[in-house]
């Protein structure tokens, strides 16, 4: 009998995590349709899937970003960590530069946003099997947008973050063991670099882009 288009001897073997159940159950009953995928396995946490990952080698790991207990931006470091040649896509819904900066550097090849996993998850398992990279046009875009830009140092995050727990410029000094005009400083340089107009706004942009989470 002659094999679909796409479809191979030896199906792609992957592992998918997420901390959502209805989400693994619809990647699940997408690649169910799949003659040439084959789900291996599921996680539910960062760690999980790190060891689910090591139990079954997979040829390709979908793998969330916000999971507990292990983010899946240090989940992915791990496993690059030990296997420098797996292959990882990103599911999200964050379209944010920062973000998919962060997952592509981890060692991420593919960064697809859930709001399309049913028109592009599997063909996107396909290419990056292949060896090939994929970026949703979205993130693309937004990446593009901010090419070239001076990014926040690390203390410039840890400002805005406990700017957007909404502390006070004292206690975000104390905090920090700095002066507080050290961290008016940092503020300042904080709007420039966003081109935010304020405090609020600073922390709206940073929160989009994915700098900071809360």
């Amino acid at each position: 009998m002659m094999m679909p288009e796409g479809s191979t001897t030896n199906p792609i073997r992957v592992l998918a995590a997420d901390d959502h159940p209805l989400i693994l159950e619809g990647i699940a009953a997408l690649i169910a349709n799949q003659r040439d995928i084959q789900l291996v396995a599921k996680a539910l946490s960062g760690c999980e899937a790190v060891e689910k990952f090591r139990a079954t080698r997979p040829d390709v790991t979908l793998m969330d970003l916000q999971m507990p207990e292990m983010s899946g931006i240090d989940a992915i470091t791990a496993i690059r960590g030990e296997d420098p040649t797996a292959r990882i896509i990103v599911l999200t819904t964050y379209e944010g530069d920062a973000l998919a900066q962060r997952a592509l550097k981890a060692g991420a090849q593919a960064y697809v946003l859930k709001g399309s996993i049913g028109k592009d998850l599997m063909e996107t398992i396909r290419v990056v099997h292949a060896g090939s990279k994929r970026i949703s046009p979205d993130v693309a875009v937004e990446l593009a947008s901010h090419a070239g830009e001076t990014g926040l140092s690390a203390r410039e995050i840890e400002v805005l973050s406990l700017v957007a727990a909404g502390q006070s410029n004292k206690v975000i000094a104390a905090q920090l063991f700095i002066s507080e005009a050290t961290a008016k400083g940092h503020l300042k340089n904080i709007l420039a670099k966003l081109g935010a107009n304020d405090r609020t706004h600073a922390v709206t942009l940073a929160l989009r882009r994915g700098i900071i989470q809360l």
